[in-house]
């Protein structure tokens, strides 16, 4: 088993278990609904802007142990971001899970390790959900997300 496999299994099982920044935000400027009907996963992420920039990002609910362990990622990278940059690491994680990226790893840092899900396509909507959903609510205050395709 490779290094980067057995650190994907060990995020991923981390995460799914002890999730970082699983709190609704009482606060919150943004809130948005993501549900996976193919496999049940359903979130609500909630965001606190400060102008262009992530102050706080947040999730509550439930589903698979991956759709848990990348919020919990993605919220924990996704701080002190600016929308710009939320954005642009959407589209490097989005093509990092399909199995399409061309480039270097580096600007990943620690969401690197999803890579693995690209082995497994019925899972990228899992891996993306989160994403998805936090797109939804930079663009809206209050948006929902169906994932249905890639």
């Amino acid at each position: 088993m490779s290094e980067l496999r057995a650190l994907y299994q060990e995020v991923i099982l981390d995460h799914n278990k002890h999730p970082n920044n699983f709190r609704k935000i009482e606060n919150a400027d943004r809130e948005a609904e993501g549900y996976n009907p193919f496999c049940g996963d359903h979130y609500t992420l909630f965001l606190k802007l400060n102008e262009e920039v992530i102050e706080d990002i947040s999730f509550i609910g439930s589903g698979c142990a991956i759709s848990k362990a990348s919020a919990s990622v993605m919220t924990t990278v996704l701080k002190g971001k600016t929308k710009e940059e939320a954005g642009r690491l959407f589209e490097t994680f989005h093509t990092l899970v399909t199995g399409h990226l061309n480039g270097s790893m580096d600007e990943l840092g620690k969401l690197a390790v999803f890579s693995g899900v690209s082995e497994f396509p019925a899972r990228v909507k899992c891996a993306t959900l989160a994403w998805h959903t936090m797109q939804n609510a930079l663009k809206s205050k209050e948006a929902k997300t169906t994932v249905t395709t890639e």
